[in-house]
Order: structure tokens, then C-alpha cells, then sequence
């Protein structure tokens, strides 16, 4: 793997609650593993936006990452970006962090559907998993139909826990029609997915959404790709991005996209 074309769109800073390390300290770790670029996505979600102080913290969050960018001119390249979660269940909280900053990238994320918390804090033994997993991709359909944002995050999130820290079985064809008609969605609307690569770290082995996935987003004619570490520490920047480039490769992807002033560029897929 030619590590020149290598670039991470989906990073955490300490401007994020669940972030460990500065803007400064990820790229650093970047820089050393030879990447062309970084884009910082920290969180902004929406549902509890001024509660949990959201409004502030995407402010700093660009101005720390536009600090890091001039920091390392000549050595990586640094693009400004968030995670909006959950934009559907606050709009005025999802437009107004949009209206905050020309950013270069806008990652859009469904943390918890509607009135429940996050997966990764439900009680699976309570829920009823078929219904959650219906809810949640109805809402990442309606999302993307709104479609203010440049890449759908981490498709199949609930998994992580579900089947990953859980170990429940999920019954995957139940939902292929669903994630189908997502896809078809996002290329009409001229939307990325994202390969997050975070899984290949964690318990669930594989990335989200997994290979079938991605084949059949290429397969419908899917060209817009983007890969991310989903890093919230300096030492997991980059993680994966390798292996979800072989995904890519073997899905029948010659390029991947970064977003720069949220613009698609392509980079090959080597």
C-alpha cells in the first residue's frame, strides 16, 4: 500500500466529550505514519446541543483544528469537519452548527433514534431489538432525504454493540431492503458513504458497514467513498484505514473522496 494517499476523515479531538488528545497531538501521530491528510469531525449532537454545551465546543473545534492546519503546513494536510448527530431531532441546534463555519466536511451520524438513548447504552435484554434496528434505519433514510451533509457515518452503528460487545445475533437479511434503499438514496443525492474502520479494532472485527455493503453500493453505482478511523485518542489515528482500503479495492473502487470546502477530491485507491 502506497501510504502517500493515505487520509483519515473521521477523527476526534478533545473538543469532543469521548475525546482523548488535542488536534495537535493527532496530527502528530499522522504525520508520522506518513498520512496526506486528516480531517477533524468532532461531535456535535444535535439532540442535546446547548444542554451538553455542543454549541460551544464545534467553535473550538475549528478553531483548533485551523490552529493544527497552519501548525503543520508542509507536512499534512488538515481539514475542519464535524459529526453532526442526530440533525433531524433538534433542526434549528443541526443549522445553526452549520451556520457556525465554512467547514471543509460534514459528517452526519444517528447515535440514538428518537426518544432513546445511545446503543451503546441501551438495555438489550429489555429491548426489542427488530423494532430498534426498523427505527433506525428508517430515520437514517429520512436523514439522508433531508441530506444536508457531505457522508453518512457509520452505517450499521447499532451492530458495534448489539453483536459486538453483546454477542446477539442479528438476523442481517432482514434489513437488506432497508439499507438498499439507503444506498440508492445516497446516490441520488449525491451523498458519500462512510467506511468506518473503527470495528476492526473492536470486538465486532469488521468495519460499518461490513464488504456486502459496500459491494453493493458500488453496485448500484455508488462512487462517493469515504474511510475513517473514527480515532478519539492520538494512538488509534489512521487505525484500519489500510485494511478498509483493500475493502475498497476488492468492492471494485478505484478512488475514495476527502471533502475539501465540501467539495469532493479523489485519491486513488492503491
Amino acid at each position: 500500500m502506497n501510504i502517500q494517499y493515505l487520509s483519515d476523515c473521521h477523527i476526534h479531538t478533545d473538543c469532543s466529550p469521548d475525546g482523548a488528545d488535542s488536534a495537535m497531538m493527532m496530527c502528530e501521530s499522522a504525520a508520522r505514519l506518513g498520512f496526506y491528510a486528516v480531517t477533524f469531525t468532532d461531535h456535535c449532537e444535535c439532540n442535546s446541543y446547548r444542554a451538553d454545551g455542543f454549541d460551544k465546543s464545534v467553535r473550538q473545534s475549528c478553531y483548533e483544528s485551523r490552529k493544527a492546519a497552519a501548525a503543520f503546513l508542509g507536512r499534512l494536510h488538515v481539514y475542519s469537519g464535524v459529526e453532526l448527530g442526530q440533525p433531524l431531532q433538534n433542526l434549528e441546534a443541526a443549522e445553526d452548527a452549520l451556520g457556525c463555519f465554512h467547514y471543509d466536511f460534514v459528517l452526519a451520524s444517528l447515535h440514538n433514534i428518537k426518544d432513546k438513548q445511545d446503543f451503546y447504552d441501551l438495555d438489550y435484554s429489555v429491548e426489542k431489538i427488530e423494532y430498534l434496528l426498523d427505527r433506525y434505519f428508517d430515520e437514517i433514510l429520512e436523514m439522508v432525504e433531508w441530506g444536508n451533509f457531505n457522508s453518512l457515518a457509520h452505517l450499521t452503528y447499532p451492530w458495534r454493540y448489539i453483536v459486538g460487545k453483546y454477542g446477539i445475533p442479528v438476523r442481517n437479511s432482514r434489513y437488506l431492503y432497508k439499507i438498499e434503499e439507503i444506498l440508492k438514496k445516497l446516490i441520488v443525492k449525491q451523498i458519500a458513504l462512510e467506511v468506518n474502520t473503527s470495528g476492526f479494532r473492536q470486538k465486532i472485527g469488521i468495519p460499518m458497514p461490513d464488504y456486502p455493503v459496500i459491494r453493493r453500493y458500488r453496485e448500484l453505482g455508488g462512487r462517493l467513498i469515504t474511510l475513517g478511523s473514527d480515532a478519539h485518542r492520538w494512538a488509534d489515528v489512521g487505525g484500519g484505514i489500510e485494511r478498509g482500503m483493500e475493502y475498497l479495492h476488492k468492492a471494485g473502487f478505484h478512488h475514495y473522496t476527502i471533502y475539501i470546502g465540501q467539495k469532493p477530491q479523489f485519491l486513488p485507491v492503491e
